[in-house]
């Protein structure tokens, strides 16, 4: 079990005493970035109210959220099109391996065909020079 680690973190320059199992440093970058947030809001108009900079800096990080996750979904889908297309392409890379093989056998076979029909070829020239020449 995870212990559970006491940070102070300072917010819109509130102070804030924060729980949780996450290490402080994490914890202390997550209250910069709204504190950055919030920062940002605030100055936009001065007429807000820091509950008001903390409502509209809560709906900005979740638009983040929602628009980074529906790129990791984007992304994840892309990722799986591509492994099963490297699938794709491995058959077929294995498929002409195997055909480069047997079209490699079968060039040799009729290599030897070809040695074997030209040793032959000479023997009946030889043989016709040989009864040609009597």
């Amino acid at each position: 079990m995870n212990a559970i680690n006491k940070t102070i973190v300072r917010i819109a320059g509130k102070e804030y005493k924060i729980k949780s199992t996450e290490s402080d440093e994490y914890i202390q970058r997550v209250a910069l970035y709204l504190d950055k947030k919030m920062a940002k809001i605030m100055e936009s108009s001065n007429k807000l109210s820091t509950s008001m900079a903390a409502v509209l800096s809560a709906l900005n990080v979740a638009d983040d959220y929602f628009k980074l996750r529906e790129k990791t979904v984007a992304m994840e889908e892309e990722l799986k099109v591509r492994k099963e297309k490297t699938v794709s392409l491995e058959n077929d890379k294995n498929k002409l391996q195997s055909e480069r093989d047997a079209l490699t056998e079968e060039l040799n076979r009729l290599k030897l065909e070809f040695v074997k029909c030209e040793t032959e070829l000479k023997e009946v020239r030889n043989n016709i020079n040989k009864n040609y020449r009597k």
